[in-house]
């Protein structure tokens, strides 16, 4: 199967200017994000896109990124939190919260809290406070955004009594006594273990559904989140430009959420075991994708390139490492070892040192160094993985990318 779209797609995409050649030949390549960028926006302009952004009714946004390119592209107001809002409101684990009316806390990217900010601050024709106030911080009437650091390792007590206070008082104003926490996983685990440090923790209000997305969560942080939160912790992948397509269960296990999508895999280099996630989307009405590579990679049950076994999501393509035999190491490669040897390993970093050798940079949840046994075994798992000398060095603190997001590989060669 080659992934071509169906009859009804090539019908919704043959006048826009992108795919015009495509749909006369009859075969569609797979669409790369330089595709999508290279002559923007008449590559996808028709005369009811004009329109819709005349209207309002679609607007140009920029796509997150980690240590990749951000890409512009076109997308309905408020199309991801629609994506979110929906998925909330099906999910068989959480769906009650969604029903019975909870708001949602959001703790993520100190840039998703000044998008916020720059929104609200816009309607009123004014330029974003320095630090946005609670009030500036409403998405909706249902989604408050808390982050104002772009470190959340660097987060000081104040901040932490803040934010605490500000979960409160959403929990507070709901006839239950009940609200959703969204994070991304890194951030939610800094917050529950500062406020478990400084004595904290019996004024951290209880969320009754948790979701992580945004970025890759570690194994150890997927473990510590849901042994210190009694509730569903689900995990959301998708993106800006495509929207939710997966959600996991609170047991961890994977399923789609492909309505008006549809899912290819391609292994990543010919006889690798990790896939190239290949979507076609006509969610977005505006800039349909076909088969388009998100740069996410997975993992399927049995290593075949079917989407049904799907069970793992690796991270990024373009974030892949390349052994000296050839041979790929995804992110979910590195943390899998991690996580089998010490639980206390909070986040790390791998860092390459030319050819041959590299460290492994880490912090622990306690704040101390694992002992020797487990510091052995997490250079003997690099060295099997990447074939390089490691050694392994604690750290108190690793510091954050530009975007809000971790990079778990920094290569030197």
């Amino acid at each position: 199967m080659d992934g071509q779209p169906t009859a009804d797609v090539v019908a919704r995409v043959e006048r826009i200017p992108l795919y015009r050649e495509s749909a006369e030949r009859g075969y569609f390549p797979v669409l790369e994000k330089a595709d999508i960028a290279r002559g923007f926006p008449d590559n996808w302009m028709t005369p009811e896109l004009a329109e819709a952004l005349a209207s309002g009714e679609a607007e140009f946004v920029l796509s997150t990124g980690t240590n990749h390119a951000r890409m512009q592209i076109i997308r309905p107001p408020y199309f991801l939190l629609k994506s979110y809002y929906r998925l909330w409101s099906e999910h068989p684990d959480i769906s009650d919260t969604w029903r019975d009316g909870c708001r949602r806390v959001s703790l993520t990217t100190v840039l998703a809290t000044e998008h916020v900010a720059r929104v609200n601050a816009a309607k009123r024709g004014a330029e974003p406070d320095a630090e946005p106030s609670l009030d500036e911080r409403w998405l909706d009437e249902r989604t408050l955004y808390l982050n104002l650091r772009l470190d959340p390792g660097l987060w000081e007590r104040g901040e932490v009594e803040r934010m605490l206070e500000e979960m409160r008082t959403v929990r507070d104003a709901h006839p239950r006594g009940r609200y959703h926490l969204d994070c991304s996983g890194p951030h939610l685990a800094h917050l529950a273990e500062k406020a478990d440090r400084w004595k904290l923790w019996d004024r951290f209000p209880r969320p009754d559904s948790i979701v992580h997305a945004y970025e890759y969560t570690p194994m150890n942080v997927r473990r510590y989140l849901r042994e210190h939160f009694d509730c569903p912790v689900v995990d959301l992948f998708g993106s800006t430009e495509l929207g939710y397509l997966f959600y996991s269960d609170r047991h961890g296990a994977y399923h789609p959420y492909l309505d008006e999508m549809s899912v290819e895999l391609i292994p990543v280099a010919p006889g690798s075991d990790i896939h190239s996630l290949i979507v076609t989307s006509v969610r977005n009405p505006h800039m349909p994708l076909v088969r388009y590579r998100s740069g996410d990679c997975v993992r399927t049950e049995d290593g075949s390139p079917d989407p049904a076994r799907i069970t793992r999501f690796c991270g990024r393509e373009k974030e892949l490492f390349r052994t000296g035999a050839g041979r790929l190491v995804s992110q979910a490669d590195l943390d899998d070892r991690v996580a089998a040897a010490s639980s206390r390993v909070f986040l790390h970093q791998l860092r390459t040192a030319g050819e041959l050798d590299a460290v492994l940079l880490y912090t622990t949840f306690d704040g101390a160094p694992v002992d020797a046994a487990a510091a052995g075994e997490l250079a003997d798992g690099v060295r099997e993985l990447t074939g390089l000398r490691c050694r392994v060095a604690h750290r108190e603190h690793l510091p954050i990318g530009r975007s809000g997001k971790y990079a778990w590989l920094a290569e030197d060669r």
